[in-house]
Parts: C-alpha cells; sequence; structure tokens
C-alpha cells in the first residue's frame, strides 16, 4: 500500500471524525472506521489520537455526551435523550457520563433540582475565575469579568440548584484554583486535574495544538490555523 502523504492522511481522519459525529449514537467499531479509512484497526487508533489527542471510541463518547446535554437542557425525557444519544441503556449512563455531567442526568434535566452546587471565585492571573462542583464533581469551570457575573451564568446553568458559597468543598477548590492560578503565572507545571476536552474536530485539532506549547508561549490566530494546517479557518 502506497504511503499516504500527511495532508491526505490528515484529510482522512478528519473525514472519520465527521462521520463519527454523524452516527455517533450508532455501534461504531474500530474495524469498520479503519476500513472506511484504508488504515489497519491499529494505526488508525494511534494517528487518530495523536492528532485529534482523543482515541475514535472517546472521541464518539464525548459526541455522545454532547447530545445528551443537548436533549435533556431541551427537556427530552432521560430515557429518550439517552436513547437518542447512543448510550442505549440508562445503566451505561450513570458512572463515567454523570460525572461529566456533575449529576444524574434527571437532575441535569431538571436544570439541577435537589443539587447543591458550592462554588469558589478568585481573581487569577487571568482575571476572575469560578469553579462550582457538586458531590459527583466539577460541574462549572469559567473565566468572567467578576464574581456576580460569574454567579449568575452558574445559576442560569442550573437554575434549579442550590448554588452556594464552599463550605466544605473548600480546601479542595481553592487547591484546584491555587494549582491553576501558578500554571498561569508560570510558576508551576500544569495540575494533574481531569480535563474533559471534548468538543468537534476542529477544536479539538486547535486545543491539541496548544497544550503542546511550552508555558508563556504567544501564537497568532493565524499560526494556530496554519500549525492545525487549516490555514484559512
Amino acid at each position: 500500500m502506497t504511503k499516504p502523504s500527511p495532508s491526505s492522511l490528515a484529510t482522512r481522519l478528519e473525514a472519520i471524525a465527521r462521520h463519527i459525529e454523524a452516527h455517533a449514537d450508532e455501534a461504531l467499531s474500530l474495524e469498520t472506521l479503519a476500513a472506511q479509512a484504508a488504515l489497519s484497526p491499529a494505526h488508525l487508533q494511534r494517528r487518530f489520537k495523536a492528532h485529534f489527542g482523543l482515541s475514535p471510541k472517546q472521541y464518539q463518547d464525548g459526541c455522545r455526551l454532547r447530545r445528551l446535554r443537548t436533549g435533556l437542557k431541551a427537556g427530552t425525557r432521560v430515557t429518550d435523550a439517552i436513547d437518542a444519544a447512543g448510550f442505549g441503556s440508562t445503566s451505561r449512563v450513570y458512572g463515567e457520563p454523570a460525572r461529566h455531567l456533575g449529576m444524574t442526568p434527571s437532575r441535569y434535566r431538571g436544570g439541577g433540582r435537589g443539587e447543591r452546587i458550592a462554588y469558589l471565585c478568585a481573581e487569577t492571573v487571568e482575571g476572575p475565575l469560578m469553579l462550582a462542583a457538586t458531590d459527583a464533581g466539577l460541574c462549572f469551570a469559567e473565566f468572567g469579568t467578576d464574581a456576580a457575573e460569574l454567579r449568575g451564568r452558574l445559576q442560569k446553568e442550573f437554575p434549579a440548584a442550590e448554588c452556594a458559597p464552599a463550605q466544605a468543598d473548600l480546601a479542595q477548590l481553592s487547591a484546584w484554583l491555587s494549582a491553576l492560578d501558578d500554571h498561569l503565572r508560570g510558576t508551576a507545571a500544569a495540575p494533574d486535574l481531569p480535563l474533559d476536552l471534548r468538543g468537534t474536530a476542529f477544536q479539538l485539532k486547535v486545543w491539541h495544538f496548544l497544550r503542546t506549547l511550552a508555558p508563556g508561549t504567544q501564537v497568532t490566530y493565524t499560526e494556530v490555523a496554519r500549525a492545525i494546517g487549516a490555514p484559512r479557518a
């Protein structure tokens, strides 16, 4: 088999990503995707992860989670939203997907009703940053103009939840905020936090490239576009 050029390979991988996005609710085996890309399963697995930072399976899981979020926010019944996202059964959602939602799907659908969300806002080198978490995990992390504005965003995301300043959760959230601020200031390595980089194929390419840059490196949008092989993006 003729070895594909880097640009040809990138085109194949992006086509696979778009196929996964369009068919996230279906059973997509690595073998089937590899055949579509004219690559061996092992080669596709390795190249896809190098290109996007996620395996094809992880990418599909992220697409399913986005569909689940969208369905729940639209008020779709939990079982219908789970089925439409391609999870197949409710038992497959009450684990890792629920951790990324920060709560159970039914509570997420209800705007966080029944949940207590603890939040903490602190000034960082990049401006005010708010982290918020439930007992199931981190559910909100955003920069903003001030604490009041961020508090409003949090309440809008979870309108039925009880949102209150961190108390018992203060130590953990404070440690995460401090670690992130130290890293942003360039005085410490990137903290070992559970990052959930889920997005479109294009977004993942951008994020994956940015994570390869040394702390303090400055690049223009044009340089990023060229680096990811999309100079007109």
